[in-house]
């Protein structure tokens, strides 16, 4: 991706050396950390585990390397972009774009949805319409789930953005309820179909990156490689050696990769939705 010298996102907040608190008592509760979904496709209350009753503390000034300042870098240009296009979409629609704060952490962080550490990956928090990323996932992108390139990361921050334009459409608060109502495993079912409108919104997000002529040769590969390394059947067979299709919340890699491109097809919220599919 083109992104060298480019402008890049005020919308950044650095937390990088800062130890993780939580709202006492858990903050708002378990509905909201239900809606927070992972990129890893890890079970959201992995969150709600993560919850402690300390303050944020500052641990020092923290000192980046070459490598994380460029890294840094890169995410506040793709969130920047992110910003170009979905102000853009959101006036040709009559509305107004929101734009979310991009916060970056180490080790663990505090949300409005409470405290979570690095191991579930980046998230967004409807809460606070935050998106949270610890830099050293460009690493596992690579390492663990074999998915290189700037792209895939991109592919992660838009994916993020994504929520952040389902929380102001509405679909966030349309969901939400539905957790009071159902089993977990038909809960599971919307949480699947709202992942993969994210997946969708993202690929909107990259056909656009390309009428800008930011990508480059290989970049659509690296987030389709991106999107099918984290899809549930694929994290449950590494990790369990099996799959158990009920527990499912993101969607198979091949769904992911499916609307990913749906949306890199279309270009425009017309065609991400979900929710009414026959066929995922």
């Amino acid at each position: 991706m083109k992104w060298r010298g480019r402008r890049e996102s005020s919308n950044v907040e650095d937390r990088r050396g800062m130890s993780g608190g939580t709202l006492l008592g858990g903050g708002i509760g378990g509905l909201i950390l239900i809606l927070v979904f992972t990129f890893l496709g890890g079970d959201p209350t992995d969150l709600m585990n993560s919850l402690q009753t300390t303050d944020n503390n500052n641990s020092g000034s923290y000192e980046e390397t070459e490598q994380e300042k460029e890294r840094s870098e890169f995410v506040s240009v793709v969130l920047a972009d992110t910003e170009d296009v979905w102000s853009e979409i959101f006036r040709q629609e009559g509305l107004v774009y929101k734009e979310p704060t991009l916060v970056l952490y180490t080790n663990s962080v505090q949300s409005t949805c409470g405290t979570s550490s690095a191991s579930v990956g980046p998230f967004y928090c409807p809460g606070d319409q935050k998106l949270y990323i610890d830099l050293s996932f460009y690493d596992e992108l690579q390492q663990r789930f074999d998915a290189p390139g700037d792209f895939a990361m991109a592919y992660v921050v838009a994916h993020e953005v994504g929520h952040h334009v389902q929380t102001l459409l509405g679909t966030s608060d349309k969901i939400m309820p539905l957790r009071q109502r159902l089993s977990e495993e038909e809960f599971n079912k919307y949480l699947v179909r709202f992942e993969l409108q994210a997946d969708y919104l993202a690929g909107v997000w990259a056909r656009h990156a390309q009428g800008m002529g930011l990508l480059e040769e290989g970049d659509l590969d690296e987030a389709l490689n991106a999107a099918s390394a984290v899809g549930d059947d694929t994290l449950q067979k590494q990790a369990r050696g099996y799959v158990v299709p009920e527990s499912f919340t993101h969607g198979t890699s091949e769904q992911r990769k499916r609307w990913f491109y749906k949306g890199f097809q279309s270009g425009s919220l017309e065609g991400g939705d979900t929710f009414n599919a026959r066929d995922l």
